[in-house]
């Protein structure tokens, strides 16, 4: 049966937005697709929307009674600009709101965590997506895939530490069943891939997939945290920075089953994710 609801999709021409978008689009749903320029969606409603600009809040749910949440990026604290905006989506009747975190970030933890403290008080239907770090952080526009191409190296304070990569692809599909489903989650989902993979794991699959050689550069905190700090403020680089670091120490040596459970299948590898995507564009 097709669904007639209308989900705002906030950053809809980004990495999990583009995909939920398309996905939603795909499975008969109407989507308004949120982007800072009105960016065209194919199948989707595209309207104005910056976090920044609360001129724009209000038409953007217009007609929306569910919302897929992407923070801004690089703010260190982003409940600051969310929650305004998330009280007066549900004061206009949007009822579901699925969050867009990360692994790392606990509830009430810093930076989007204070936000996912606060979705169950707002709303009756509600989910947080913790995934992991994206699969596609190493084969789209990503600093990492940038310095692949450029230098054949990828640049981390994560040492030797596992992490269950995860591709955007499953983020957005478990993002569809946590919007769509008669039943909303109303909990966290820790999102992962089939296998945890150090940095040295992923340089070998890359040479693998592409055939010309990358390797992992093992920085020191302090070296990634200054590195960072070149593109953004020190605040959110040293907090980046710090994520690697607690890599290291093996916070996202997991994997989860969230994938399979919401969707009915098992998650993309990276290797299956490198030969789709990487190899094409190398």
């Amino acid at each position: 049966m097709i669904d007639t609801d209308t989900t705002l999709v906030i950053g809809a021409t980004g990495t999990t937005g583009s995909r939920t978008a398309a996905q939603l689009i795909a499975a008969g749903h109407r989507v308004k697709a949120a982007s800072r320029h009105a960016t065209p969606v194919p199948g989707a409603e595209p309207v104005r929307f910056d976090w920044y600009d609360p001129t724009t809040h209000a038409h953007a749910f217009d007609g929306a009674d569910r919302v897929y949440l992407i923070p801004p990026l690089g703010h260190s604290d982003p409940a600051s600009v969310m929650l305004p905006f998330l009280r007066q989506a549900r004061a206009a009747d949007v009822h579901r709101a699925v969050l867009l975190s990360s692994s790392a970030i606990p509830e009430g933890g810093p930076a989007v965590g204070a936000v996912h403290q606060a979705l169950p008080a707002l709303f009756g239907e509600w989910a947080v997506l913790r995934p992991s770090w994206f699969m596609q952080n190493f084969t789209g526009n990503h600093a990492h895939a940038q310095s692949i191409r450029k230098n054949g190296t990828i640049l981390t304070a994560a040492g030797s530490g596992r992490v269950g990569f995860v591709d955007a692809d499953d983020i957005a599909a478990v993002a569809v069943r946590a919007l769509t489903d008669d039943q909303a989650p109303n909990t966290d989902l820790v999102l992962n891939g089939p296998e945890a993979l150090s940095h040295d794991d992923i340089a070998t699959i890359i040479t693998e997939v592409t055939g010309r050689p990358a390797f992992h550069r093992h920085l020191a905190f302090e070296q990634m945290r200054d590195r960072l700090a070149a593109a953004m403020p020190l605040e959110f680089a040293a907090m980046l920075a710090g994520m690697d670091r607690a890599i290291a120490e093996g916070s996202e040596d997991r994997t989860t089953d969230t994938v399979q459970r919401l969707t009915g299948r098992p998650p993309h590898s990276f290797r299956a994710v490198a030969e789709r995507e990487l190899a094409r564009s190398s």
